[in-house]
């Protein structure tokens, strides 16, 4: 039988032997049952080794907050840039205002700020306002450009630096291929013209 004794009709010295046998083998392999109760279990991948369950974890946990952060981003790209600093500055400049009293007296720096930044229809001194700040404007952000006789043309339209000695360095490809593209011009305007001739 599955358990160790024999079956069938047995006689009770052949019973008692095997009893003793079976106590015998529970007390020698009593150790290894208290041994194995507190052990933890081993878990093992395809190919036999040891797998480390916390370290998969925190792999899982750091791809997880990855590929949220990610998909959060993707997300902030998709509204819109400008359009979410342009609201979280509206925010702030509610929140701004909020804290500033209801009643507004003369000597409110911002209230006075804020008029004097207003454009009126019929200012006089508009004008003249809006043409300072576009040259301060002007003198402030724009960059060099090439400044001399006009360069030759490419294909791109890319005008030249503002380093360029005026020299023409080419192989002469960008001359040729604009010399081709207006001899096939004129060839499809003659050959029109040709077709059209007798009507």
């Amino acid at each position: 039988m599955f358990s160790g004794v024999k079956a069938g009709l047995v006689s009770a010295d052949v019973l008692r032997r095997e009893q003793q046998e079976l106590r015998r083998h529970e007390r020698n392999n009593k150790h290894l049952e208290e041994e194995s109760r507190y052990s933890e279990t081993v878990f093992r991948d395809k190919s036999g080794r040891k797998r480390d369950l916390a370290q998969e974890r925190l792999e899982q946990r750091r791809e997880a907050e990855a590929k949220s952060e990610r998909d959060e981003q993707y997300a902030k790209w998709g509204k819109g840039l400008a359009q979410g600093r342009q609201q979280q500055q509206n925010v702030e400049d509610a929140i701004k205002e909020m804290q500033k009293p209801l009643a507004r007296y003369i000597d409110d720096q911002d209230l006075d700020r804020m008029l004097r930044e207003q454009e009126r229809e019929g200012d006089p001194m508009a004008d003249f306002i809006k043409k300072r700040k576009a040259k301060e404007n002007k003198e402030k952000k724009e960059k060099p450009r090439y400044k001399g006789p006009a360069p030759p043309l490419n294909r791109f339209n890319i005008w030249p630096g503002h380093r360029w000695d005026g020299v023409d360095r080419s192989n002469g490809f960008e001359q040729q291929r604009f010399a081709r593209i207006a001899n096939k011009k004129a060839v499809q305007e003659l050959a029109y013209k040709w077709s059209v001739e007798d009507m």
